[in-house]
């Protein structure tokens, strides 16, 4: 017979789900294999590191694949199942999969990137930092409560600010890094000081029970919770570069490798975007009437911001591409926008969340093939202005077209077919919430862009200004462009695989 004490032990301890949390363990632990192997592996051999890096995400992403099967959840409450810190469910597969997915390509352009920067990055601390972001960004939309959904936050963060600085004697490189990490510091501040209110007020961490009682504050503490909700939402806004939170971007992406640029673009996004999910949707649904309003302001004017920031673009300026990528992808960051502010009035939350990661898949995979071309072009015009793709088609013809399909995915045109799909499904999530004033903004500024990405697609194709010259693309940037060349493809093939992929039971 047991005594009381033993029932006590036996009552806490937690039995974990190791297969669950597989994906972002073997990311951190090939992290920290990769740190202490860069100890002893000869400076001509470092190139090892990068290689164990891309397979240890690739293994990390193949380890999704058991988990198909059901929802699974691990260091849950004793005595109330439902009050979990980790739950592998379908959005969590989805949006793992797009994070892993997109750091091992992003991976892909970093093998070359380092070969080229000649000493002038660490390869041991960069592969470290990168897989130890992209363990924190995989474990980030399984979090269930407060506490871990913020470490996870950091742990994806903080790397993320090393890397935009790794780069020795560069002062862009140093300003680009102090900028991004100053106003994300800012954010997680702020959302920290939310969140404490929110456990003031209800007592909990876990979204679940935040759910349940927030609704039944007591009096005195109502002023306190509504606080905590804005503040949590102000926090998280910087975090997915919404207007006025984006200031950081454009520099940022300038100063950073252009691997890492690529990364923060898709990966970075993808994490803000994810925690904006949970606290909106999952922990705060009784507080609608306060985030959906502030959301789909915060949408119009995100979109409209980076598209105009976007077609302000001079073609000549020295790192024009990547500044157009940049605001792009603020613009971009609106329309990721547009569903979740939709799920605040829309019956069915869920499937407003499911246009939500249907758009990011879409978005993750053509902006990083952009990205992967502009590596291409960078090797050899390193200042990488838009000018500089002038004649591309004559030089690159592959490169040229995938770049002008990656583009027009991005305007939403054909054949670009999964983009025209994806914005046509965040249109018609705002119609349905009854969000009219914001549908017509997104249509006025997908026309906006429209400008500027076929500007740029029409000037691959002119003749080029004295002798093409060639691009020689290494193995690693050519099964980067060759990825997401076959993976906007297939989905311009068959878009409506995206929408079926996130269209069943999200949480």
């Amino acid at each position: 017979m047991s005594s009381p004490a033993q029932s006590l032990a036996a009552s806490l301890v937690q039995s974990v789900d190791w297969l669950a949390i597989a994906p972002p363990t073997l990311a951190a632990v090939v992290g920290l294999v990769v740190l202490v192997a860069d100890l002893f592996v000869a400076e001509h051999r470092k190139t090892l590191l990068g290689w164990t890096s891309v397979a240890g995400l690739a293994a990390a992403t193949l380890l999704l694949l058991p988990l198909l099967d059901g929802d699974r959840s691990t260091f849950c409450l004793t005595g109330d199942a439902t009050a979990c810190s980790y739950t592998a469910d379908r959005f969590t597969l989805v949006i793992q999969f797009l994070v892993l997915g997109g750091a091992l390509l992003a991976a892909l352009l970093s093998v070359t990137a380092l070969k080229d920067a000649r000493k002038e990055l660490p390869e041991g601390e960069y592969w470290f930092l990168l897989l130890s972001s992209a363990a924190g960004a995989a474990l980030l939309p399984a979090s269930r409560d407060l506490a871990t959904l913020i470490v996870a936050l950091e742990v994806a963060s903080l790397p993320a600010f090393a890397l935009v600085g790794l780069r020795h004697g560069d002062r862009k490189s140093s300003e680009a890094a102090l900028k991004f990490f100053l106003s994300s510091v800012t954010a997680t501040a702020v959302s920290l000081m939310g969140i404490s209110f929110v456990y003031a007020s209800t007592g909990t961490l876990y979204l679940t029970q935040v759910a349940d009682r927030i609704q039944n504050v007591d009096g005195q503490l109502h002023t306190l919770a509504q606080t905590g909700v804005v503040l949590t939402l102000v926090g998280f806004a910087f975090k997915t570069a919404a207007v006025p939170f984006h200031f950081w971007v454009p520099d940022t992406y300038v100063g950073a490798p252009l691997p890492i640029a690529a990364y923060l673009s898709v990966i970075g996004k993808t994490v803000g975007f994810s925690g904006l999910i949970l606290v909106t949707v999952v922990a705060l649904p009784s507080y609608a009437d306060v985030w959906g309003p502030a959301l789909a302001a915060l949408a119009a004017l995100t979109m409209t911001v980076g598209n105009v920031g976007a077609l302000r673009q001079q073609a000549t300026r020295a790192y024009s591409a990547v500044r157009l990528l940049a605001w792009s992808s603020v613009g971009q960051a609106g329309y990721l926008l547009v569903p979740i502010a939709a799920a605040a009035y829309s019956g069915d939350a869920e499937k407003s969340i499911g246009s939500t990661v249907a758009y990011a898949l879409m978005y993750g995979a053509v902006n990083l093939g952009a990205f992967a071309v502009a590596a291409l072009v960078g090797r050899t015009k390193s200042l990488n202005r838009v000018s500089d793709y002038r004649g591309l088609y004559a030089s690159s013809p592959l490169s040229a077209l995938l770049l002008a399909f990656f583009l027009l995915c991005l305007a939403g045109l054909p054949p670009g077919i999964i983009g025209l799909f994806a914005k046509v499904t965040v249109f018609s999530a705002a119609v349905d919430a009854g969000l009219g004033w914001l549908a017509v903004i997104m249509a006025v500024n997908v026309v906006i862009a429209l400008f500027y990405y076929l500007q740029w697609t029409a000037l691959l194709f002119r003749a080029p200004e004295g002798e093409p010259e060639k691009h020689r693309v290494p193995a690693p940037l050519t099964a980067a462009i060759a990825l997401t060349g076959v993976l906007g493809i297939a989905l311009s093939g068959a878009p409506q695989l995206v929408l079926r992929f996130t269209d069943t039971a999200l949480f």
